[in-house]
């Protein structure tokens, strides 16, 4: 288990790209089974929230991300703040429906589960989403700014991830449990591309999601996958400071921008790598122009449709284009 940060509005993650994209499938194919199913996946108000110790770390909060963002309280005893937050944090928990489970990690029984989210005091909280963690906030927050991020996570987990959450009936067995994801049919290629990225294999994640595609031109995660593992190509052999020297240089010259570009996304500088490229489409023409405009629209791909970066950023192309 190895968490990683992630801002809700932050930089390009391409491994939280990619997570998105396989939990938004995943969550897509447990709503339509359930559907088939006449519902069912219910669970019960008790069960939103859980004891998680290291050993059910994997299980309980890791997995469950894929269908639910989990939000994580760590706590002790002895931790007076953490006697006002966390009866709050579990009120909450209940008033939002299945929205987010909340999972209350005793931090002296699981040194550590802190010590991997780089706990430094509590109480403190985090969410973990997709396999993906990031801090919410940590100390005895009022409940008013615990509201607004807790409506922030939702609308991130829902918007950019597909989790909506889980059904919950009170009358629902106790042991419920949502209703198992069903293999798809291209999960075996997908996950061969995501092992083919994992082990630096550029190339041979690039062949796996156009096999996808061939079969299945519209599959959301092929396509990401897809333009992702492009990108980490292009940039697998550059250097970064000849790239960058050469863009410095030649600012009219469109071929250099489109290597300082994939650099600036690969880094994380989602704005820099479009308002480079949408410059680039202004100063050039015929081909050049072009190029650059094709480039941008693949980076589009790479950081997704919904994101409010590329919507700004296709608006500045218009502006330039026409």
């Amino acid at each position: 288990m190895q968490p990683r940060n992630m801002s809700m509005s932050g930089v390009v993650d391409l491994a939280a790209v990619k997570a998105a994209q396989e939990a938004k499938a995943k969550a897509e194919q447990a709503r339509a089974e359930a559907a088939r199913n006449g519902g069912g996946g219910a669970v019960t108000p008790e069960s939103l929230v859980i004891d998680v110790d290291e050993a059910g770390f994997e299980r309980d909060v890791l997995q469950r991300s894929t269908e639910v963002p989990v939000v994580i309280d760590f706590w002790a005893e002895w931790c007076e703040p953490c006697k006002q937050l966390s009866p709050l944090l579990e009120r909450l928990t209940q008033e939002y429906g299945g929205r987010f489970l909340l999972a209350k990690i005793d931090v002296d029984a699981n040194q550590m589960l802190m010590q991997q989210f780089g706990v430094q005091g509590i109480p403190a909280v985090f969410a973990v989403v997709a396999g993906q963690a990031l801090p919410l906030f940590q100390g005895a927050a009022p409940e008013a700014q615990i509201r607004q991020t807790l409506d922030q996570l939702v609308q991130v987990a829902e918007e950019r991830f597909g989790l909506t959450g889980l059904t919950v009936d009170a009358d629902a067995p106790e042991d419920a449990q949502p209703a198992p994801v069903p293999a798809g049919p291209y999960d075996a290629a997908l996950a061969a591309a995501v092992q083919a990225l994992d082990a630096g294999d550029f190339g041979g994640a690039v062949q796996a999601y156009e096999n996808v595609l061939s079969e299945d031109p519209a599959n959301t995660e092929a396509k990401l996958g897809l333009a992702q593992a492009q990108l980490l190509r292009r940039v697998q052999d550059m250097d970064p400071a000849a790239v960058r020297k050469d863009a410095a240089e030649k600012p009219g010259d469109a071929r250099a921008q489109i290597a300082a570009a994939d650099l600036d996304l690969v880094g994380g500088h989602v704005e820099d790598a479009f308002g480079r490229l949408v410059e680039t489409v202004r100063r050039t023409a015929g081909e050049e122009r072009d190029a650059a405009r094709v480039r941008l629209l693949e980076l589009f791909e790479v950081v997704g449709a919904d994101d409010p970066r590329v919507t700004a950023a296709r608006t500045a192309l218009a502006r330039v284009l026409f």
